[in-house]
């Protein structure tokens, strides 16, 4: 579904205020106690049932691994994909409906938990939010229709943070990137409703199909704010979008750091960028924006040449209609199913919608709303710390055998080798949960007025980002909030970051053999290292400064392997005439190759110098590889394939579970020979970390 108010290339790779910590002693005391036991998934970590052993390794690992299970999982109604990660969420939304209900069934209350029931209370009421319909939103498409001047344009552009508008134009308070210790707005190009450019510029069937749903859809949504035949404005729309789309940069281009980084001071902003009222689209923000950093400077040129090109009367359309669809999960169940009939079905192969708790909980789990004090609450329910300790021990083994693997580099001389070393010893690894929570203080919520509720989270966390605006960064700062599964790397602050529900299996298990683990989130803390490495992470420093650290020599001996790499991936073909994007997401395939390089490099070493037993027939390198591709155990619609692939920084599953091909001593485990469909010559397989 639709969110985004925009998209802005940041420095923060995924697998975005704050007061002390309150986990106290007699929470602490409340956590389950991890006791030897047997592991979660078969007998020593591995769901060997999934396999499907009548397909060679060599030839597809993914179906080899979880053949069985993808030939008979049927994808729920409600879903576009499934996995391994899907379950986990599941697990995790679960046990934060368990808080929820929890908490709304009591009456004694602290001021955080009357925050969450209230919010859940007014998401629930859908007899209210039903007879509301879209009334909720009528000031803000009021004042789009009164608008009469460019500069009444780009005010309502500049409150699209808290209206829920669109816009051409958008930033958001980030890190400056040649200094870490200061904050800096971002500044770029977005607003387009469809997922990825070359839904608006490829001509081929599948997409032509899309934009003719995509008018139609437009035109029903306009409905509601009156526009009884909307198909001219949603194709005038359309057009719109079209050309907001070829002034846009291409993904990969997008990711590139040296291109991204175009720092400009607030006095030098219209003269570098002019025909466009900067001081009233910051005026809605209330931020002082003494640097900024344009991140895609011909693309905001060309979106400043659309604002006063193209008539205001379209502009008008364009944004009562995002504002209707970008709000539609927060007003009527008619308003919400004919958004969810495109977005949903059309664009995503989603059957039905998700149940409603189940939307809540994802409205209220995000950083910018409630999630840390849910999260609170969830670690110490949920969370061990024994989980915590363990996982810090991993993240210093894969520290010692990435340092060993730097040492071993034929392609990178000593002097890079010495800046290598101080990024990997300056790593910070965060785990489990924020040492200082974020604080909800002054922030008003009741239990009546839904859309009310989300204008004053959006205004909190704004008036919170305001001021901090000059002051030295927040490096207590999280970007996932506990209960979320996945991990991150931040090279701003050159930060590995591993939310707490990421660690349970198949990830991690404290009863797992250690193989399992280390292919497991062994390879997930490596692939989250080797961000810090990767073609564009690679360009920071061991303090986040974005600086060339590396020789020519060495850096041209780095960027020919991750050529290879992408061009790798780039044959990878999911949907017919529909490739994986190489280049897109490179810094995610270094990632998975670099990280399972170190995830076994450390295992060995774990082993000292002994043979691992052979556990159900299955030697302790088959171990290490299966875990690796059960991780990535996934089935998706065509529709959402679809759109990872033109949308997403991310290669399917499918294709993630095959990154061992890299691997010697994945060939050896499997006997893969020449002739196996995966197979590589030595001299074709991707070393890099």
């Amino acid at each position: 579904m639709k969110k985004s108010l925009i998209a802005i290339a940041l420095a923060t790779t995924f697998l975005a205020g704050c007061g002390t910590s309150d986990i106290n002693n007699e929470a602490k005391s409340e956590i389950t106690k991890v006791t030897p036991g047997k592991a979660e998934l078969g007998s020593f970590g591995v769901d060997l049932s999934a396999r499907n052993e009548a397909v060679k390794p060599g030839d597809d690992f993914f179906m080899y691994a979880s053949g069985t299970w993808y030939d008979n999982y049927v994808m729920p109604a409600d879903k576009t994909r499934f996995g391994a990660f899907t379950g986990l969420a599941e697990r995790s939304e679960k046990q934060v409906k368990e808080i929820i209900d929890d908490i709304a069934s009591r009456s004694d209350l602290n001021d955080e938990e009357q925050l969450i029931a209230d919010f859940y209370k007014s998401y629930m009421d859908t007899d209210t939010i039903n007879k509301l319909g879209i009334t909720p939103i009528q000031a803000t498409l009021d004042q789009i229709a009164e608008v009469k001047s460019t500069d009444d344009l780009t005010k309502v552009f500049g409150n699209a943070w808290l209206t829920g508008a669109a816009s051409p134009i958008g930033g958001g308070m980030w890190f400056n990137r040649l200094d870490p210790n200061q904050y800096e707005m971002s500044v770029g190009a977005g607003g387009l409703g469809l997922p990825d450019r070359s839904y608006y510029l490829e001509d081929s069937e599948r997409f032509v199909k899309i934009r003719t749903a995509y008018v139609e859809h437009i035109a029903e949504m306009l409905t509601f704010a009156g526009v009884k035949d909307g198909k001219t404005q949603a194709t005038a729309i359309l057009a719109l979008e079209t050309k907001m789309a070829e002034g846009q940069w291409p993904r990969e281009k997008r990711r590139n750091r040296d291109l991204t980084l175009n720092q400009v001071k607030r006095e030098d902003l219209a003269k570098q960028y002019p025909g466009f009222n900067w001081d009233t689209y910051f005026a809605q923000t209330g931020y002082q924006v003494p640097q900024l950093n344009i991140s895609q400077p011909e693309p905001v040129k060309a979106m400043i040449a659309l604002v006063n090109d193209e008539s205001l009367s379209v502009w008008q359309d364009y944004l009562t209609f995002h504002t209707i669809s970008n709000n539609s999960d927060l007003l009527s169940e008619d308003i919400y199913a004919a958004n969810f009939a495109f977005y949903g079905k059309t664009l995503s192969g989603q059957e039905e919608p998700k149940p409603r708790w189940k939307r809540a909980v994802a409205e209220m789990s995000g950083t910018q709303s409630l999630g840390f004090a849910i999260g609170k609450v969830y670690v110490a329910r949920y969370f061990p710390e024994s989980s915590k300790q363990q996982m810090a021990e991993l993240v210093e083994n894969l520290r010692s055998a990435l340092g060993q693997r730097i040492d071993g580099l034929d392609w990178m001389g000593a002097d890079t080798k010495v800046n290598a070393h101080a990024k990997l010893a300056a790593f910070t690894p965060k785990i489990g949960y924020p040492d200082v929570w974020q604080e909800f203080e002054g922030l008003t919520l009741t239990g009546e007025d839904l859309v009310g509720n989300i204008a004053n989270l959006r205004q909190f966390f704004k008036a919170e980002s305001v001021a901090k605006e000059l002051k030295k960064t927040d490096r207590n700062r999280w970007g996932m909030t506990p209960q979320r599964v996945n991990a991150y790397y931040n090279s701003s602050f050159n930060e590995i970051v591993f939310p707490a529900a990421i660690l349970q299996p198949p990830f991690f298990d404290p009863n797992a053999d250690p193989a399992v683990n280390y292919g497991g989130i062994g390879a997930v803390i490596g692939h989250e290292m080797g961000h810090g490495f990767d073609d564009q992470g690679s360009k920071s420093d061991a303090n986040g400064i974005q600086r060339n650290w590396w020789t020519d020599e060495d850096r041209a001996a780095f960027d020919a392997k991750a050529d290879k790499l992408a061009e790798q991936y780039s044959k990878y073909e999911p949907i017919p005439d529909n490739f994986v994007n190489g280049r897109n997401s490179l810094g995610e395939n270094i990632g998975d190759v670099g990280g399972l390089a170190m995830a076994y490099h450390a295992y060995k070493l774990s082993l000292n110098g002994k043979e691992a037993p052979v556990i159900d027939g299955v030697t302790g390198d088959q171990r290490f590889f299966l875990a690796w591709a059960q991780v990535w155990k996934e089935k998706r619609t065509e529709q959402s394939m679809l759109n990872q692939l033109r949308g997403g920084t991310h290669a399917p599953g499918r294709y993630r579970a095959q990154a061992p091909r890299n691997h010697d001593a994945w060939y050896k485990a499997f006997d893969v020979k020449p002739g196996d469909e995966l197979y590589l010559p030595e001299d074709q397989r991707v070393r890099i970390w």
